[in-house]
């Protein structure tokens, strides 16, 4: 018997195809230790806890909100919030719908849940294809473009929206519920179309919910996507999501992931360059203090010829914290002309902390140019040094190199309002460490 399993199971509504993928994930179980991909991040304590269904939304300060303009989508523990969300001014040629009213009406809407997950260490992607009931449906029209960012957020709170330290005190409560929802999302920009996602997830209230998110990304030829995820939950949440993307013939996506919160946190993100000339930039930051356990997975493949990858991550252990990075890059047979790097840096600020790195590059096809390397270590000594022969005290020129380190992934965002939002939060996560 497995609790975690059991307690997501007993939430399902759905028909019998979705009835039989549940069954499925159910079948397999959660990865062990055994099981390459999650050899890194250990599921034990998660499997013996028990999740129930949402079943009312906390009330939300809208002054939460203040520094996310509209036009935004808004989700309370995964429940679309009205009151709270901003869409009556979307850029024309974008609509935005909800999965839940494109599952009420049938048809093609929501074709993408018919994917299937076929490994058994994709248990996460199989519950979510069972069990999601609402996510947002993002589509641009063929050259349809906008420079103003869009914003989909969603937030994770306690059971009720109550002072901070009684809340705090809820949360570590035997009776605080637990709950869990289950996301699945799609970012579709047809021909020649652009525009700019950004994607928050935060609490507003300490809480210890699940949240099983996956978004699906298709860019058509000459689509070009900038997408940024801020991934700032609970210290007791555990968050685990998944971005899926598909790229045509000369199409560019450019994304900047930030890990910051989360007890356990885990995103996998898969990318397809299908077709001639795509280029993805994909860079991230990733901040394990306390006892967090950050796990972030990248699966690069390259089909066409003469596409290109550029990944920059930077990660960061405090405390007790733990880093997982695996950056894996596919060039198959027949895409030749590739240009691939990937650069993984990592600084040690304590000594308990711990950072596990596995770069992985294979390569099936002639005339490519690829390279790839990781380090871990700590803040460079001779920087240091020079920083304090200049007057600076020890604990302010830790600040700037740490600072500096941390802010070189969020140079790919070219909207200067987006990048100094994605720096104030950055810096007040690593204010927390007393580091910025």
């Amino acid at each position: 018997m497995n609790i975690l399993l059991d307690s997501l199971a007993s939430t399902f509504h759905g028909d019998a195809a979705r009835r039989a993928v549940l069954d499925e994930a159910l079948r397999d179980g959660l990865p062990g230790p055994r099981t390459e991909a999650w050899k890194y991040t250990s599921l034990r304590q998660l499997e013996r806890r028990s999740f129930g269904p949402v079943e009312t939304v906390p009330a939300i300060d809208p002054l939460l909100l203040a520094d996310i303009p509209g036009p935004r989508a808004v989700f309370v523990n995964g429940r679309y919030s009205v009151a709270l969300s901003l869409t009556t001014d979307l850029p024309d040629g974008v609509s935005l719908q909800l999965l839940s009213e494109a599952l009420a009406e049938g048809g093609d809407a929501a074709r993408f849940l018919q994917r299937r997950f076929e490994r058994t260490d994709e248990v996460f992607a199989r519950l979510n294809a069972a069990l999601a009931t609402e996510g947002v449906l993002l589509r641009a029209e063929p050259d349809a473009r906008s420079e103003r960012p869009l914003h989909l957020v969603f937030i994770g709170a306690a059971e009720s929206e109550i002072p901070h330290e009684d809340a705090q005190a809820l949360a570590k409560s035997s009776h605080a519920p637990d709950h869990a929802w289950h996301l699945r999302n799609l970012i579709e920009l047809r021909a020649g179309a652009a525009l700019t996602v950004v994607e928050h997830h935060f609490a507003t209230s300490p809480h210890a919910h699940f949240i099983n998110a996956l978004t699906h990304v298709h860019l058509a030829r000459d689509a070009r996507l900038t997408h940024a995820r801020v991934q700032a939950e609970s210290d007791r949440a555990t968050a685990l999501l998944r971005t899926d993307a598909v790229m045509a013939r000369d199409t560019e996506y450019r994304r900047v992931d930030l890990e910051l919160g989360g007890a356990l946190s885990r995103h996998e993100l898969n990318v397809r360059l299908e077709g001639d000339n795509a280029r993805l930039t994909a860079n991230g930051v990733l901040l394990a203090h306390g006892r967090r356990h950050v796990d972030t997975r990248l699966g690069i493949d390259h089909i066409a010829r003469d596409t290109a990858c550029e990944l920059t991550w930077r990660g960061m252990g405090a405390g007790r914290g733990r880093v997982v990075f695996h950056g894996g890059i596919l060039i198959r047979e027949g895409a030749d002309g590739t240009d691939a790097a990937l650069s993984n840096k990592n600084l040690l600020l304590s000594e308990n902390a711990e950072i596990d790195t596995q770069p992985v590059l294979e390569i099936h096809a002639d005339e490519v140019k690829a390279a790839h390397g990781a380090t871990v270590g700590r803040l460079e000594t001779n920087a240091l040094f020079y920083l304090r022969s200049r007057g600076l005290p020890e604990a302010e020129a830790q600040q700037l190199l740490t600072a500096a380190f941390c802010r070189e992934p969020l140079s790919v965002i070219e909207n200067g309002e987006l990048r100094d939002l994605l720096v104030a939060r950055v810096d007040g996560a690593l204010a927390t460490l007393g580091m910025a």
